[in-house]
């Protein structure tokens, strides 16, 4: 490597090119790769001062992207050596992310040249520097070249607000810093790691310490000239006590933490336990995790910030008479292909790529379908103040354990609906205390409960409080619960505890606001270990063992995860959590599988799983919101599933499918984040309420269980009731099989009305008052009035026209519309007072949005009438592109200018249905006028194959992203699926017409898939249907009555809970998906104006996004409306009760209340 250091400094040099000669030969610690040598060489460097040699080591290595001196260079205006740091890590051509990393800075010299009127300068770096993007995009290359011919290039209206040139540069900087964060290339190379000052001198002498110590004849004072060469002491003349070495090349020797100053030559310390593999994974160097995205810019792009993971450097024992002592940055140990970081698998990729999903795994848990999941609400458990936290005892599967947060701790046996004990919070021994306790509790004696746990037998149980105090319980069995342990654990609140067996003795774990994780004797209340590192409130425990060795993770409200081991030697890691979260952790049941759920200062919450053997998140899932306060709870069962509480519902996950699976609301009243809690089967969920409850979920096995219980008698002068008993809720699915995804059972013959088959309906179980719960009949949720919803129309000064296509943007900001005269139309919500998150609402009225060009987005059309062509439009995953035709070419729209980009496919025929594919936003599947589906990449305008399989027109498209196929529906009625490795058609099936009705000659037929991706809703305008994919088996089928006119639309809810169903005399019903029943009906009056001679309904039908009960309909009149229950309210309606497994309760009116069907 070339160097430029100055020739004073010769003994600098020496040490260097002994370090660079020895890269490979790891003389410092035996496995020390390149890069970590080259950290060690960099660093040193850095403190000699000599900065050009640093950068010129970044540019050659490309290990480290120096984001400071990047910046440097660019606001000195060193173009030149601006690309030539760059192309150390990056070349123009290598991503979409570095071509645009280039043409931002070649596009700033070239107006800045401009600026100065150098058109000599300009023109050269027109034509050397810009060319080469004209291959990608010619247009913008040609509207760049017209900026010459202009006296000031501001009269471009893209570039009318560009101001002077060093504010420029600083915009232009904060956008390259966004994509180098963004890009791929650049993973691991932003974040230097922490490394104590002088670290390559301290390794450099322990490692002559070691050698020195392994002299068969040691010296007292040895003088080693070289490090060319293993040090070895030459043959003494006579006894000599061995001695640190000391190198005045190297200066002093920085003491290391917990281990003995060098100098201490004294017995060797007991070697340190090698570290299992999976741990050892997470104490190797950390790279940066990718989050949030960036704007992409005309090019397209996604950038995405990069928080840097710290690395924890550690010193190693330095007496040791073993030659192999493994530390944990020991090759023996650290068998890894890459380094520390998230995975390949992680869903945060660019934004034209959608999250790769994974097939089921075998972890023991194949047996199970997702109808294991306890989702039916038996009963309700009255508390009285707020549940912080809940625990089911590890044995006996209904007793369940419960904490609030006002220091109360109560023991329920769900089975009998009991609560067999309850203690307040009080200090046991106030005199024991610290001043600074009774000093507090003498002001405020409360405290909440922070965490309750069971011991892992059983016998205890822990609580935590917020003020300084734990508490052990020993339990008994029945109400016999006993007093046993109080430990003032932490000054301030005690955030956490669990138990553990370290060298197979019981022991209760604490951490706290003082930032301190503790251990005690949890039948002493000894102190054993006190482990101090954490710069934040340690916010979470999660203790575990592999291999025999304990060891336990901590978590800090920083974001700042550690691992320890018992040993009082300091922590073994040192990283960020997902999105700097607040985090807690937890294993599977057999403990093979780690994962954490938590939330940031910004209200993102993340739901990940780990790769124990990389250190390295192995997948996220999706589906959590975000919140304006709180932290997402979670729980694990069965090796199989996960559930959160998040927007006041739960949330389920299989763990093999980063995509939600479920969720259920437990018939409403949740908070917005609910504790959850599985038993130790899995089969109850407790879940609290918003109302000082908790609401127990049961499972078919659950419920057997609880009917069992029920039976049992149990003393009554000993026990507390306050359980009221709940009719089960539905499932989300009926049971049924798919060969790739979440398990499902299939169906029996006959209506498939999904319920609980093992109800309690066939006992007798105590109700607080039955004869009112008799009287309770459930009814169709009627809505007539305005006053009964709430409902907005959108303002719109453009003439009215039909609006056919309606959407929802992917942010939930804005609602686009296409009308049948070709005319897009945006509204978009702006933030304020009344609205203060800027997404779309009835509340605020949005803005008929335009660009200051004042141009429209307006469809090529053909020769026939607009009224009578087919539009149809598809919306980019990141907004910034939508794709739509109205009968004439398919044109590509940006949503930012509303320039159209480009034009192609013209009629005939003419395209009729547009969908993105789910993995690359470069491919389109466009549906046809003549019946045939083109897969058609825009990028380099070819249309890759044709599928051909309908008669007539294609009306639909639905891509699987789990199941790797497309789903086409035409006016034939007929649906077909095709593999999207080789678009071949795997299956076709016809749509089961009621009996005697038959459909209009080109009716449409849509699809649209579940979250779970497996599950197809199918809209005609005779029927809602529900099929499974690839087989196509129809599971449910609802039928319209002719005297209620055809169906105009249909589409899922964004939780997959409910179907909005609109109709040509302009209602709209809302089903509840399990049972395709319908629990709510709002007629037209209720929210369009009565007007006698219009015969005004909607055409189309969006869900918002992020809001499960808000929609908006695009009507024949041109009108838009945006329609949401009323907040008293806060969503449609209720479910309809099960009637003896049949079909759904009566309802009268336009909306049929026919049993689904077969």
């Amino acid at each position: 490597m070339q160097r430029s250091l100055p020739a004073s400094s010769h003994n600098q040099v020496l040490d260097l090119s002994w370090l660079s000669s020895n890269l490979d030969e790891g003389f410092v610690v035996d496995d020390l790769s390149k890069t970590r040598s080259w950290k060690f060489s960099r660093r040193f460097l850095d403190e000699e001062k000599f900065r050009e040699t640093v950068h010129k080591l970044e540019q050659e290595s490309g290990f480290f992207f120096n984001m400071r001196h990047f910046e440097d260079l660019v606001t000195n205006e060193e173009w030149d050596e601006v690309e030539k740091y760059l192309s150390g890590f990056t070349k123009v051509d290598d991503n979409r992310y570095s071509m645009k990393i280039f043409f931002e800075i070649r596009k700033q010299k070239y107006l800045e040249a401009l600026d100065k009127q150098d058109r000599a300068k300009a023109v050269e770096i027109l034509m050397k520097d810009l060319k080469v993007f004209s291959v990608f995009n010619e247009d913008l290359f040609k509207e760049i070249t017209l900026l010459l011919t202009l006296e000031n290039f501001r009269e471009n209206e893209q570039l009318s607000k560009y101001g002077d040139s060093k504010s420029a540069r600083n915009i232009m900087l904060a956008e390259l810093k966004k994509l180098i964060e963004a890009n791929p290339l650049f993973r691991d190379k932003l974040q230097f790691p922490t490394l104590k000052n002088s670290r390559l001198r301290t390794l450099i002498n322990q490692s002559l310490n070691w050698q020195h110590q392994l002299c068969k004849n040691p010296r007292a004072n040895p003088d080693i000239k070289t490090l060319f060469v293993d040090h070895s002491c030459g043959q003494p003349n006579g006894a000599h006590a061995p001695s640190p070495v000391t190198n005045p090349l190297l200066g002093a020797i920085p003491k290391a933490g917990a281990f003995p100053p060098l100098a201490a030559h004294a017995p060797f310390q007991p070697t340190a336990a090698a570290l299992p593999t999976p741990l050892a994974g997470w104490m190797a160097s950390p790279t940066p995790l990718p989050y949030p995205s960036a704007s992409a810019g005309p090019i397209g792009l996604a950038p995405q910030s990069t928080p840097g993971i710290l690395n924890h450097p550690r010193t190693p024992p330095t007496n040791n008479s073993v030659m192999d002592y493994q530390t944990a940055d020991s090759e023996h140990v650290l068998k890894r292909s890459r380094p520390f970081g998230i995975s390949d698998e992680v869903s945060n990729l660019p934004v034209n790529i959608l999250p790769v999903t994974y097939s089921a795994q075998n972890h023991g848990q194949s047996s199970y379908s997702s109808d294991d999941l306890p989702r039916n609400v038996i009963m309700t458990l009255i508390q009285g103040s707020p549940v912080k936290s809940m625990d089911f005892h590890p044995l006996q599967q209904s007793l369940l354990l419960v904490g609030t947060n006002m220091g109360d701790v109560m023991v329920w046996e769900v089975g009998s609906r009991t609560r067999i004990a309850l203690r307040n919070f009080k200090v046991w021994e106030l005199e024991t205390c610290s001043t600074a306790l009774q000093v507090s509790l003498a002001n405020d004696y409360t405290a909440s409960v922070n965490r309750v746990m069971w011991s892992p037998d059983g016998n205890l149980f822990g609580v935590a409080y917020s003020r300084h105090m734990v508490h052990l319980y020993a339990y008994n069995g029945g109400d016999d619960i006993r007093n046993h342990l109080e430990i003032e654990a932490h000054v301030g609140s005690v955030n956490d505890l669990a138990f553990s067996y370290p060298n197979k003795q019981l022991c209760v774990i604490t951490c706290g606001e003082d930032r301190t994780i503790k251990v005690w004797d949890a039948i002493t209340g000894t102190k054993q270990h006190t482990f101090e590192g954490h710069d934040a409130p340690v916010y979470s425990i999660c203790p575990h063992h592999k291999e025999n060795i304990q060891f336990i993770f901590s978590t800090a409200v920083d974001g700042k995860i550690k691992a320890w081991l018992y040993d009082n030697i300091g922590s073994r890691v040192d990283y960020d959590a997902p999105g700097h979260s607040s985090t807690m952790m937890a294993y599977s049941a057999d403990g093979r599988r780690l994962f954490s759920c938590g939330t940031n200062k910004e209200g993102e919450s993340y739901l990940v799983e780990w790769n124990e053997s990389e250190g390295a998140v192995k997948r996220m899932f999706h589906g959590l919101g975000k919140r304006s306060g709180g932290v997402v709870q979670f729980d694990t069962t069965k090796n199989r599933f996960l559930a959160a509480g998040d927007e006041f519902m739960i949330k389920f996950w299989d763990m093999d499918n980063v995509n939600m699976l479920s969720s259920t609301d437990a018939n409403s009243g949740l908070p917005a984040s609910p504790c959850v809690r599985f038993n130790k089967e899995g089969i109850l969920l407790a879940v609290s309420t918003s109302d000082n409850s908790i609401k127990i979920l049961a499972n078919a096995d659950g419920v057997r269980l609880l009917r069992t219980l029920e039976n049992r008698s149990f003393d009554p002068s000993r026990a507390s009731s306050g359980a009221i008993m709940k009719p089960p809720t539905l499932a989300v699915f009926p049971p049924g099989t798919a060969s790739v995804g979440p398990s499902l059972v299939r169906p029996t013959a006959g209506p498939t009305i999904v319920g609980v088959n093992d109800s309690l309906a066939d006992v007798k179980p105590r109700i607080a008052d039955e004869s009112s719960d008799k009287s309770r009949i459930w009814k169709l949720t009627e809505i007539n009035e305005p006053t009964q919803c709430r409902s907005l129309k959108l303002p719109d000064s453009v003439p009215a026209s039909m609006v056919p296509r309606l959407i929802y943007t992917n942010t939930g900001l804005a609602i686009l519309a296409l009308a049948s005269n070709a005319a897009h139309k945006l509204w978009k919500w702006q933030k304020n007072e009344r609205n203060t998150n800027g997404k779309a609402t009835t509340s605020v009225t949005p803005q008929l949005w335009q660009p200051p060009s004042g141009i429209l987005m307006t469809n090529d059309i053909s020769d026939t009438n607009p009224e009578d062509s087919v539009p149809c439009f598809a919306l980019s995953k990141n907004d910034s592109y939508v794709m739509s035709a109205s009968g004439g070419k398919i044109s590509l729209f940006n949503m930012m200018t509303f320039k159209t980009m480009t034009k192609f496919m013209p009629p005939p025929p003419a395209a009729t249905f547009l969908a993105f594919h789910p993995q690359d936003n470069n491919v389109i599947a466009i549906g046809m006028e003549d019946s045939t589906i083109q897969i058609y990449n825009v990028r380099v305008d070819e249309v890759k194959t044709k599928l051909k399989g309908h008669q007539k027109r294609i009306t639909g498209l639905a891509f699987s992203n789990v199941l790797n196929i497309l789903v086409s529906s035409g006016a034939d009625s007929q649906l077909c699926v095709w593999s999207t490795d080789g678009w071949e058609k795997q299956t076709s099936k016809v749509l089961q017409m009621p009996t005697g009705r038959g459909a209009a000659p080109l009716a449409e037929t849509r699809v649209q898939f579940h979250l779970d991706q497996i599950h197809l809703l199918v809209v005609h305008e005779t029927q809602i249907a529900i099929y499974e994919a690839p087989k196509l088996e129809c599971l449910k089928q609802w039928v319209t009555r002719e005297a209620s006119g055809p169906i105009t639309h249909a589409t899922y809810s964004c939780d997959g809970q409910l179907i909005y169903v609109s109709f040509e005399d302009g209602s709209v019903g809302v089903l509840t998906t399990s049972t395709l029943r319908f629990r709510c009906r709002i007629n037209p009056a209720a929210y369009i104006p009565s007007n006698p001679s219009l015969k005004v309904h909607p055409l189309v039908i969006a869900a918002h996004p992020y809001e499960a009960n808000q929609f908006a309909l695009g009507l024949n009149d041109g009108s838009v409306y945006v329609l949401e229950p009323l907040e008293s309210e806060g969503k449609w309606g209720t479910s309809p009760p099960l009637e003896n497994g049949a079909g759904p309760s009566n309802a009268s009116g336009p909306i049929s209340s026919d049993q689904p069907q077969r």
